[in-house]
């Protein structure tokens, strides 16, 4: 089996293209305050990771972004995103993988203080992941669907991952 990649660091702050830098219980508290504007909707929220690798110095790296998105279904959006940089570079499957993991493990992270924050009964949360039915990632379609539905998430995909092919790839 091929070792996953993992990244040098994690990360505990999220970028608000408003706020800034803002740590996990103020991004909780801003999709929190963005829910509260209008209490009567429903929202949709969204984990993404995409990935981007560039070669430094003869090296290969990879930025992994992950957004999350608190989208007001019909009425605009909120989004947090943040950058890991990796110094090797994986084979395709590898990031994909990767991918599917930093967001279910960012999910296993905020969900439970989300859900103290805003009602599970407001929205509906998804992991959406990088792969289509057109692309050189088709084959893995059935797996990494299969790790986020295991592990209790919907899980979304080209064309529906928005979160991650659009919002994530943007900092990437």
């Amino acid at each position: 089996m091929r070792d996953i990649i993992q990244p040098v660091k994690t990360q505990d702050t999220f970028i608000s293209p408003t706020k800034g830098k803002v740590t996990i219980p103020e991004m909780i508290a801003g999709i929190s305050a963005f829910v509260e504007k209008e209490p009567s909707s429903f929202y949709r929220l969204v984990i993404g990771t995409d990935s981007q690798t560039r070669g430094l110095n003869g090296k290969a790296e990879i930025d992994f972004v992950t957004a999350v998105i608190v989208h007001r279904k019909g009425y605009g959006a909120k989004y947090f995103w943040r950058k890991i940089r990796t110094i090797k570079k994986p084979i395709l499957r590898d990031k994909i993988y990767t991918e599917t993991q930093m967001s279910l493990a960012l999910a296993e992270q905020i969900v439970p203080q989300l859900r103290r924050a805003v009602s599970a009964a407001k929205y509906d949360l998804e992991i959406h992941i990088d792969v289509g039915a057109l692309g050189p990632t088709r084959e893995m379609i059935k797996e990494v669907v299969g790790m986020v539905n295991g592990n209790g998430y919907t899980a979304k995909t080209k064309p529906e991952s928005w979160g991650a092919s659009s919002v994530a790839d943007k900092h990437a």
